[in-house]
């Protein structure tokens, strides 16, 4: 488990990294922007939907702001592109979505088909 003050160090440095201020990240994420401030002080630890919702705003993985991941060691991607898309875009995007659905597996949620 991560400790939530690293948790809330990892947002506040990828909120910075994306050039955002809380106001801005809050607007984007529809967070608001006190409860963004909590996360960031360490006061209140950030719920796993709020997680996601930042990670997608911020164009950074699930496991970037939580710092839990066994999908990174071991997610191994080969791709062309056709389109002269990015490849850490791709990667990144790839790792995003795998890592959500690990979560979701732990937590016991099954995809539907």
């Amino acid at each position: 488990m991560v400790h939530e003050g690293e948790q809330s160090r990892r947002i506040a440095e990828a909120r910075e990294a994306a050039k955002l201020s809380q106001r801005q990240l809050a607007t984007r994420s529809g967070i608001a922007q006190a409860t963004l401030s909590r996360i960031e002080q360490g006061t209140r630890a950030a719920k796993m939907n709020e997680i996601v919702i930042l990670a997608d705003v911020l164009g950074c993985t699930i496991s970037e702001l939580t710092g839990l991941s066994s999908v990174q060691e071991r997610l191994q991607c080969v791709a062309r592109a056709t389109d002269d898309a990015d490849m850490k875009t791709m990667y990144s995007e790839l790792s995003h979505y795998l890592e959500l659905d690990a979560y979701l597996e732990d937590q016991g949620i099954s995809p539907q088909i």
